[in-house]
């Protein structure tokens, strides 16, 4: 379900707690995730002015094509509907008393930058980047059930490929990957959350590879990296199966992986550095020998994007939160051989975390 205009308008209130620790009168918004975050409004091009003082004097933009769907969906807040959105916000913050202006310097490029200058005469244009990310990464109660509804639609579309036989020798990549983004459709996504991962043999050591015509062969490490999107919310989920009887040497590389990602998940806690989450990962990797194999961060954020803040990474910073969003996704990579990397989707709580993607991951030989 997308957010109530209740639910939107608290997060507006909680942004103008920010606006006011960093001296600003008013935040222009032109990130469009954070324009959905912040209004729900769904469409492909909008701007908001969040004024300092409420909602009576921010304003929201979007052009013609969308008048009807932003009356719906942005019922809360004066619309101006002019193509130019964002410079059409900044001419009106002369007018609202706004003296310091945010915007989102991130974002914004060289030219528009001008031109919101221009159209803002006479009001400090002030960099604050960052700004709403901030709210967004703790995720409410809506938020993590639609997470959730992602993750079961993915759940469900791989148990199907594996039931009915879908992930067998003589398929190709390519064919995998579709039956999957199309089953993950039939149990309610919008769509996948990103290119669907299908590597199989010496593929699945490229921790990114995109899918090919390569088939499927008995013996191949198969690595299936996917998710759903659902309400504008994405899932991330990675299992890595056997085709045929596995072989000693990828049973021991899977066991060491499953290893590993257990670490990282009983490290999710709140107040734990975003480091030591990765470290207590890695070390399994690296104690055993094959921590340059291990070519990636432990992890990232989920949310209304599928890469976004907190970053579990060797170089990552900050400390988790209760209701934080992310990913748990160890691997280790045999370049010309093949590699294992197991993902889960989790919510840091102030217990265990709780798990979002939830098909088994003990080690599958189909």
């Amino acid at each position: 379900m997308p957010p109530t205009p209740s639910a939107t308008a608290a997060r507006r209130a909680a942004l103008r707690g920010l606006l006011a620790t960093a001296e600003l009168d008013a935040l222009l918004v032109t990130d469009l995730v954070n324009v959905r975050y912040l209004t729900g409004f769904t469409g492909s091009q909008a701007a908001l002015l969040v004024h300092a003082d409420g909602d009576e004097r921010s304003r929201f933009s979007t052009d013609g094509r969308y008048l009807t769907q932003s009356a719906g969906e942005v019922p809360g807040l004066e619309r101006v509907i002019d193509r130019s959105s964002a410079t059409a916000l900044a001419a009106l913050a002369p007018g609202a008393g706004v003296r310091r202006m945010g915007f989102e310097s991130d974002l914004v490029s060289v030219d528009a930058h001008a031109a919101l200058a221009a159209a803002a005469a006479g009001v400090a244009l002030e960099r604050a980047p960052g700004l709403v990310q901030l709210l967004r990464l703790v995720k409410d109660d809506a938020e993590v059930a639609a997470l959730l509804a992602a993750a079961a639609a993915a759940d469900a579309a791989l148990a199907e490929v594996l039931a009915e036989g879908g992930l067998v020798a003589g398929r190709s990549e390519r064919d995998v990957a579709l039956d999957l983004e199309i089953r993950m459709r039939r149990h309610g996504a919008d769509g996948p959350s990103f290119d669907t991962i299908v590597a199989a043999g010496a593929h699945s050591a490229v921790p990114h590879h995109r899918p090919t015509d390569a088939v499927l062969q008995r013996g191949d490490l198969v690595k299936v990296d996917f998710g759903a999107l659902v309400d504008g919310y994405h899932s991330d989920m990675t299992r890595t199966v056997v085709l045929g009887r596995a072989a000693d040497w990828q049973r021991e590389l899977y066991d060491l992986v499953a290893t590993s990602q257990r670490a990282g998940c009983a490290a999710l806690a709140p107040g734990t550095d975003v480091a030591a989450v990765d470290a207590a990962a890695r070390s399994v990797i690296v104690d055993a020998g094959r921590g340059d194999e291990f070519l990636h961060g432990l992890g990232h954020g989920v949310g209304l994007e599928i890469h976004e803040a907190p970053a579990l990474g060797k170089t990552g910073v900050g400390t988790l939160a209760a209701g934080m969003a992310v990913t748990v996704e160890p691997g280790v990579y045999l370049a010309g051989r093949g590699g294992v990397r197991i993902e889960d989707t989790l919510v840091v709580r102030d217990g265990d975390p709780d798990l979002l993607t939830r098909h088994p991951k003990e080690l599958i030989e189909v």
